[in-house]
């Protein structure tokens, strides 16, 4: 397995990978819209996208990864915003890798950690995430306020 980052010519496929990660959400939004979101975050350089791809380069996940500012901490910090790794290859060790180049990621741009949510129904997620050392928080809340 190589993980690099993605740059517009994974455009194509790591759109289909999204695709799909916002259907696990139960988000519909059309593959134009999809398409159009990432090539934005490429081009714009608001976000850094690490692709996994299997020995033959068939993409089989993704990571993308937003900077912001630990102001507790005043210092850089990650947000985790989006894994996904594709059904066919789930359980072989994809999404592990792509968190560990996600932290290495972080730890190599002098960011204090990586911030992340998941859903509360994602027991493997949460089991991943443990096991690499997150910490679930137990003082703060997530709120959301919809604007539109």
């Amino acid at each position: 397995m190589h993980i690099q980052a993605a740059t517009a010519a994974d455009l194509d496929e790591l759109a289909e990978l999204f695709g799909a990660y916002l259907r696990f959400y139960e988000v519909a939004k059309p593959q134009s819209q999809v398409r159009d979101f990432l090539a934005a975050r490429l081009r714009n350089n608001d976000s850094t996208i690490l692709l996994a791809r299997d020995a033959r380069g068939a993409a089989q996940g993704f990571v993308q990864l937003y900077a912001f500012f630990s102001s507790l901490a005043l210092q850089p910090a990650w947000l985790l915003s989006d894994l996904y790794v594709s059904e066919q290859v789930r359980r072989q060790g994809v999404g592990e890798a792509l968190m560990n180049a996600a932290r290495a990621h972080a730890e190599a741009t002098g960011a204090c950690g990586l911030q992340l949510e998941t859903a509360k129904s994602n027991l493997p997620g949460q089991a991943l995430y443990e096991r690499l050392g997150y910490v679930r928080d137990e003082v703060f809340f997530t709120y959301w306020l919809a604007l539109k």
